[in-house]
């Protein structure tokens, strides 16, 4: 499998439950009664830190010990319990260490969801500990162990000290206990006296007064008063600051620590979704104007619910600043936005937005009202299914990635990458909503659907105007408000072609050769085996291994159905004869036959057909000493081909301890032994990790691609090898290279006279941060590529949303999942149309000879050992197609008495019969 691509910035800011802790073995605990409010409390939580708009940049928990001795914590932790997960899931937890006071505060310090708000008081205990802001369970055990809760009410578990369920928790004390909107809502849970009654919606309520105390004097007598992350606005100014003069002619603003007062008119407005601001423009500007400086900027209300709409004309003062390279105002209070009489007001325009553009140029433009000029084309979709963010690339064309079309580290190389960089922006919903939070899976994301898709290489219609932003260190396209599928009709700014096919395009040829990566199809699932972890759906259910265990795949038979049905309509759509595959299960790891997963695979593609069309070719008789968990085979229609020989894998090869060995087998057309081809399948080692030689050099390659090269000059090796022992100079090497067009593998093959087929077709079998490229190839010798009658790459995977996997099933609310071809992997297969069938030569049209007497009778001549000089081939019954000897002789043509003594004369003396040869014979 190739290497995933990496999270993007908001991804990687956002919150990871348990990422960075060792959980402790499970502990099973008898529920026992227990006496409620006499001990430790969990007295707040603050868990949105760090949020937009948050009070502190951290998540905390404040514990109060209400007795008149203080407690030693050594032996207690406090744990988190997700809402989504089941029962079974081992809370995160954080050993405490330390004492808290006789009637006093310990603060433990938490995670963080970004970097606004303002620092905590210094913590008594800095953990890791990252809750969900708006669900879960908050537990302080008795015990420095994960705990194992029972679903419902732990009040009676003596093995809790205290336990807080808020939002849709599974485990709480009497009832569950209110919870925060969303991670922008700033209000902390907090209890409401120091008595714990059991009941968590009775002990806990929210309060925007959010008073983290620690150990070190402070108590809930004399709490830290809740700080702003800006400070408040100074005395208004008198006079009014034009938005381009605080905009800067730089990417900077020049008045950056000052606060401002300007005006201008509302172009757009984000109450809800994350942003919490307005975007406001000068009066009149826009159009045509080449001015330098922007006359928009972004204002940010924090979590005040801004009284404005677009279109109003309004005073702000506020304090400049530049958010990660957004230069914008803040302001203190709703006071700072005054409403302003419009009368006379020209309201903005939009101005044309034409790309490729320099960063300088998108400057000029930040924060204002923007027409996209030309056409726009659908690059990068990895993120639209989590954040509503659709790449787009100016032109009719994808990105292409760099190494695609310039050697790594080449100057062609580098300007291909600012090229790209000039081409690319991203389309964005006006919201910093993560549709793959816990919080918001019940959100239905916006642009994705299963009727409209929106693929990579799509073109892109602008339906209406746009804001362009800076955020997340990438240039962004916003609508006017948050968008949602609820306002699709008036919001979107834009709509993409449907550019999905039902079938490959006709590549002809007697036969078609296919090759696909199958993406991990595991027929044995993750809750056979002991030891996996999985990824579950929004309810908690599993859905895929995701570590612990040799199995990639499905974690159940459900999702091993929905995962082989999508394949199942892929391959019997891509009519191709012979398809060779990578990475499916190597099912000998397990115990199994080696082939069990394979046959599984053939077995649903008849079921499919209802017809016995397919068949597998039988796992070779010498294997390698170490194989991996994932393998290559090869599938055909018995109908119109057959094996020739048993397959052979490469064996005692050091090039490949890191990789899937290549698996060679060699095909005819039915009966036709001179149609004879060889197939070799690979799937060399992935960019995604490598150290030393293998580490990643810079130059666009990624990671082992000292270890692909090494694999590259084996597989030739090896093809040599196989085309010498069976005779067939048409060799077809197929599969998964991970390495595109122009890197160091793939010089290696075509170096040694390998050709490249599917860059024949102009398109690609993958995408990866945002540009597109072949990673699976298929590379034929001279003589196999004379047979090639077209070639093509069926996008129907790399190009599609992610969404549409079975991996993504119940995801969010919306179900992507259907039954398809359409993203049954991450790789598109490749077919390519061959002429195989052996010619066959006409007979010589019939003549009438003339009238003659009737011959002496003769005797026939006896047909000599080798065939004379001059006598041809086909007559010898020998056939040079595909370099083997075939073993029929064709029958002489019936002729008349006088022609059959010139005939019989000429065989005696081997010369009428050359002429007649070069006069008769196709093609001599």
């Amino acid at each position: 499998m190739s290497f995933a691509p990496p999270r993007p910035l908001r991804l990687a800011l956002a919150s990871v439950l348990g990422a960075c802790l060792a959980l402790a073995p499970l502990v099973a605990v008898p529920a026992q009664a227990s006496t409620a409010g006499t001990g430790v409390v969990i007295n707040e939580a603050y868990l949105s830190g760090g949020s937009a708009g948050a009070a502190f940049s951290n998540k905390f928990v404040e514990l109060y010990n209400p007795t008149s001795a203080p407690i030693d914590l050594s032996s207690w932790s406090l744990q988190y319990r997700k809402a989504s997960g089941v029962i079974t899931d081992n809370p995160a937890a954080v050993a405490l260490t330390g004492t808290i006071p006789a009637n006093g505060y310990f603060l433990v310090s938490g995670g963080s969801n970004d970097v606004n708000g303002a620092a905590l008081p210094t913590p008594d205990q800095v953990s890791t500990l990252n809750p969900s802001g708006t669900s879960g369970t908050l537990i302080l055990a008795d015990s420095t162990s994960a705990l194992s809760l029972e679903a419902g009410d732990a009040a009676n578990n003596t093995a809790v000290i205290d336990l807080v369920g808020y939002g849709s928790s599974l485990t709480f004390e009497g009832a569950v206990a209110p919870a925060p909107s969303s991670t922008t809502d700033v209000r902390s849970l907090n209890r409401t006296t120091f008595a714990d009654t059991d009941n968590n919606a009775a002990d806990i309520s929210l309060s925007a007064s959010i008073t983290p105390t620690n150990a070190a004097g402070q108590t809930a007598a004399t709490p830290t008063p809740p700080p702003t992350d800006t400070p408040e606005p100074t005395t208004p100014p008198t006079d009014t600051t034009a938005i381009s003069a605080i905009q800067g002619t730089g990417d900077t603003s020049p008045l950056v620590g000052s606060t401002v007062k300007t005006v201008g008119v509302v172009t757009a407005a984000y109450p809800v979704g994350g942003f919490a601001g307005f975007y406001l423009q000068t009066p009149g500007t826009g159009g045509s104007s080449t001015d330098a400086a922007s006359h928009g900027i972004f204002v940010y209300t924090k979590t005040l619910v801004s009284p404005v709409a677009v279109g109003d004309y309004v005073s702000v003062v506020g304090a400049v600043s530049e958010y990660y390279g957004l230069t914008q105002l803040t302001i203190g209070t709703l006071a700072d936005i005054t409403a302003l009489d419009d009368s006379g007001i020209t309201a903005p325009v939009a101005s044309e937005l034409r790309l490729p553009s320099t960063d300088a140029e998108r400057e000029r433009l930040e924060g204002m009202l923007v027409s996209p000029v030309g056409d726009f084309t659908v690059t990068n979709n990895y993120t639209t299914n989590q954040y509503a963010e659709i790449g787009l690339a100016a032109g009719t064309t994808p990105l292409v990635n760099p190494t695609v079309t310039d050697r790594p580290g080449s100057a062609g190389y580098t300007a291909a990458v600012a090229a790209n960089a000039a081409r690319a922006i991203t389309l964005d919903d006006g919201a910093s909503t993560n549709y793959l939070s816990s919080s918001n899976q019940d959100r239905p994301v916006p642009y994705l659907s299963t009727e409209a898709p929106v693929r990579i290489g799509a073109a892109v219609t602008f339906t209406r105007p746009v804001i362009l932003d800076y955020r997340n260190s990438a240039w962004k396209l916003q609508p006017r408000e948050a968008l949602v599928p609820a306002n699709a009709a008036t919001v979107q700014p834009a709509t993409f072609a449907d550019t999905r096919t039902t079938a490959p395009e006709d590549v002809g040829g007697d036969i078609r050769l296919g090759t696909f990566n199958v993406l991990n199809y595991f027929s044995t699932t993750g809750d056979t085996l002991t030891g996996c972890s999985f990824y579950t759906d929004r309810a908690g259910a599993d859905i895929t291994v995701r570590s612990g265990c040799d199995a990639r795949g499905a974690a159940d038979q459900a999702n091993f159905l929905r995962q082989q049905a999508k394949i199942v309509a892929a391959i019997n759509a891509l009519d191709a004869q012979v398809v060779s595959l990578e990475e499916i299960e190597n099912s000998a790891v397990f115990g199994k036959d080696r082939d069990t997963a394979l046959a599984t695979l053939v077995a649903a593609l008849n079921a499919d057909l209802g017809q016995d069309t397919w068949a597998y070719v039988p796992s070779p008789t010498v294997l390698p000493a170490n194989e991996d968990v994932i393998r290559t085979a090869f599938i055909y229609q018995k109908a119109a081909v057959e094996t020739v020989g048993a397959s052979t894998i490469l064996t005692g090869s050091a090039a490949f301890s890191n990789a899937r060995q290549p698996l060679a087998q060699a095909f005819q057309l039915v009966g036709d032994t001179g149609s004879r081809f060889l197939t070799i399948v690979n799937h060399f080692k992935s960019k995604g990790s490598g150290t030393g030689v293998d580490a990643d050099m810079g130059d666009g390659q990624g990671a082992s691609n000292a270890s692909r090269v090494n694999q590259a000059r084996a597989l030739v090796a090896f093809a040599d090898t196989m085309s010498a022992q069976t005779g067939i100079d048409r060799v077809f090497l197929t599969g998964d290279f991970n390495a595109y067009d122009q890197e160091d593998p793939i010089t290696v093959i075509t170096d040694a006279g390998y050709l490249n087929q599917e860059a024949k077709s102009g398109e690609y079998t993958y995408a990866y941060d945002g540009s597109v490229g072949s990673l699976d190839h298929v590379f034929a010798s001279a003589a196999a590529d004379a047979a090639v009658a077209a070639v093509d790459v069926w996008n129907i995977n790399s190009v599609e949303s992610v969404a549409l996997e079975y991996s993504r099933y119940n995801s969010n609310v919306t179900d992507f999942y259907v039954a398809d071809p359409y993203r049954s992997s991450d790789h598109d297969p490749v077919v390519l149309g061959l002429n195989l069938a052996t010619p066959t030569e006409p007979a010589p049209e019939p003549t009438t000879p003339a009238p003659a007497a009737p011959a002496p009778a003769i005797p026939a001549p006896t047909m000599p050992a080798s065939t004379p000089a001059g006598v041809p081939e086909t007559l010898a019954g020998k056939s040079s197609a595909g370099g083997l000897a075939s073993t029929g002789v064709e029958p002489l043509p019936v002729l008349g008495g006088a022609m059959l003594l010139l005939l019989l004369g000429s065989l005696l003396t081997g010369t009428v019969l050359a002429r007649r040869r070069r006069s008769t014979v196709p093609g001599a």
